[in-house]
């Protein structure tokens, strides 16, 4: 991507860790603001794979290591409606269905409309894990005011 807006980054692979990182190559990228220009301007291919897209001068294809989208921060009201920080700057509510646990017990949701994964970062699902309950051993609900939802493992 030869300037994103802010300097040129030589490299021949950028992508998105499942760290909630950006990456040139092995290096992170490091400015908190250029992270976020790449997470808001990120888009689906056609393909199905991604791509940074700012204009037809200022884009890279980039590789997704497990989503392209990481729940940074959990919001709860007091009627106990849940919404939720993406790594791209928007917030958006969560919603409890959604929820699964994947392999290596790491926690993911539906987000853009459904038609995006977010995995939960640390900080997030500890947030989150006020809210969980374990009725049965293995058995997961999520409590949200008066309302519990089933968490899903896959």
């Amino acid at each position: 991507m030869p300037g994103a807006g802010f300097y040129a980054i030589h490299t021949s692979t950028l992508s998105f860790r499942s760290d909630g990182r950006w990456y040139a190559d092995d290096d992170p990228v490091v400015h908190p603001r250029l992270a976020r220009l790449f997470s808001r301007y990120l888009r689906r291919k056609p393909s199905g794979d991604y791509e940074i897209w700012i204009d037809e001068r200022y884009h890279a294809d980039v590789e997704i290591e497990d989503t392209p989208y990481v729940v940074t921060t959990l919001h709860a009201d007091d009627e106990g409606s849940l919404s939720i920080e993406l790594n791209d700057g928007t917030t958006e509510p969560l919603d409890p269905d959604s929820l699964v646990v994947g392999s290596a017990e790491v926690l993911y949701c539906a987000v853009k409309q459904g038609a995006e994964r977010a995995r939960f970062l640390r900080p997030a699902y500890y947030e989150l894990t006020a809210l969980i309950e374990e009725p049965a051993p293995g058995r997961f609900l999520l409590r949200c005011g008066r309302t519990t939802h089933t968490i899903a493992r896959r």
